[in-house]
């Protein structure tokens, strides 16, 4: 036990980047599944999430100055605490997932202006381009096969599709997961809108996406508008898209 006692902030030390993360993962999915609105929350979230990750870093660091100050930090102690500074390296993950969803917040509220035109192949091979749908409203639908809310969605999306195709309505799904993927979970949860693989020129705009699910809007000038939310009931979508059919393209 006095041995154990001795190498205290090496087993810290050792343990604190794998706590870091298990911290991370259990206080914002906490968070997460105890948020009113997880639209307007997410820094919150993201910023406690990000300070729990500091507490193993924090538990070290006052083992060794315990030790320092008893005059017994050995070798090993400061192995220990230098392991447990590298962890500050995975308080990157918050980060990123920041500055991810802060773009994707100001991708999706653009408005007016002309949307980057794509243009790569579906998941059965066949070519897709925006440009050929010019004069059309144009769903693009971020996805991934793991999102429940997009297996939630999906299916709205495809009977929205067949019910106003005829009057200029166009739905593209885009995923950035292998073709084989996509085709499994179609068998599964079947849509008759083309799904886009990653193999062509896909804009970023497409690509930095944080949350899933995400709805680009194009109206039938070409340009981009806001869409509802994804945590919107889905007939507020369906209103605007209504109101962008009924405009009259020039």
């Amino acid at each position: 036990m006095n041995k154990l006692s001795k190498q205290r902030v090496l087993i810290a030390g050792i343990v604190s980047p794998f706590a870091a993360l298990i911290l991370y993962a259990l206080v914002y999915g906490t968070l997460t599944s105890y948020s009113s609105d997880r639209e307007k929350d997410w820094r919150f979230r993201l910023i406690v999430s990000a300070i729990a990750m500091l507490v193993p870093l924090a538990l070290t660091a006052f083992l060794a100055w315990k030790d320092r100050r008893a005059q017994r930090l050995t070798l090993s102690g400061k192995c220990g605490l230098a392991l447990a500074l590298l962890s500050l390296g995975l308080a990157w993950i918050p980060i990123h997932d920041g500055i991810a969803r802060a773009r994707q917040i100001r991708n999706l509220a653009m408005h007016d202006v002309a949307a980057p035109a794509f243009d790569t192949l579906d998941i059965a091979g066949k070519p897709q381009r925006l440009a050929d749908h010019y004069g059309d409203v144009v769903i693009v639908n971020i996805w991934a096969t793991w999102c429940e809310p997009c297996r939630d969605e999906m299916p709205k999306l495809d009977q929205l599709y067949r019910e106003r195709k005829d009057k200029g309505l166009m739905v593209f799904g885009i995923s950035d997961e292998d073709v084989l993927t996509q085709q499994k979970f179609v068998h599964q949860i079947p849509v008759t809108y083309p799904l886009l693989t990653l193999n062509g020129k896909v804009p970023a705009l497409y690509r930095d996406v944080a949350q899933y699910p995400a709805i680009f809007l194009i109206d039938r000038k070409g340009q981009l508008q806001p869409a509802p939310g994804s945590g919107q009931p889905f007939e507020k979508i369906e209103s605007v898209v209504n109101s962008l059919l009924d405009e009259v393209s020039r």
